[in-house]
């Protein structure tokens, strides 16, 4: 099934798709551009709008400003692909970055879940809703904190036990100011991503 939205981004779910095509799929370098989620035989492919796109690059950069303002270590996990045969789930998210978790992984050209930590922070820009239930799949594979941006809102989840409850304020980059990078998001258009970027800086 294939939805179409005004944004023109685009998801396909397609159910009963075995981990091995799955893998096959995931390391064809002929999708570029299109990210995929995997739950033990449903795939999402999503062909991202320039919307969730133009979103997704200017939050990267706020957080990314912010970690450099504030000297906190980090390292860009962006959209890798993360695979648990194991569970037979796999995901790529918009961004994600390693930051408690940082030096465990500094210098590390391949990650294997199996024994390395997953991503402290993963970011979903999520314009229309996903087929796939991606918090409970995040949470199975032990993600801590996740923000899900809507276009309007940026949601904030600490993982608890098996679920994510909301949190008002980040506690993987702490003192992150969000208030301040909604008002930037909302901005978009109304001045260049420089200029935003710049006045985020500004007010930190």
């Amino acid at each position: 099934m294939s939805l179409a939205t005004p944004q023109s981004e685009q998801r396909v779910l397609l159910r009963s798709v075995s981990w091995q095509t799955y893998e096959a799929l995931a390391d064809n370098a002929d999708r570029a551009g299109r990210l995929m989620t995997y739950d033990q035989g449903l795939l999402e492919i999503i062909s991202p709008s320039i919307a969730h796109e133009s979103d997704k690059s200017l939050l990267r950069r706020l957080v990314e400003m912010y970690s450099l303002v504030r000297g906190i270590d980090l390292a860009s996990s962006a959209s890798t692909t993360f695979k648990r045969p194991d569970l037979k789930r796999g995901f790529e998210a918009d961004e994600s970055y390693y930051i408690q978790n940082e030096r465990l992984v500094r210098g590390k050209r391949e990650i294997d879940l199996a024994i390395d930590p997953p991503p402290d922070l993963v970011i979903e820009i999520e314009m229309t809703r996903s087929a796939i239930n991606k918090l409970a799949r995040l949470a199975r594979i032990g993600v801590p904190e996740v923000w899900r941006h809507d276009g309007q809102t940026l949601w904030l989840g600490r993982l608890s036990h098996d679920d994510y409850q909301s949190i008002a304020e980040s506690e993987v980059l702490a003192g992150f100011p969000v208030d301040e990078a909604v008002a930037t998001l909302k901005a978009v258009g109304s001045a260049s991503e420089t200029q935003l970027i710049q006045r985020f800086v500004d007010r930190l």
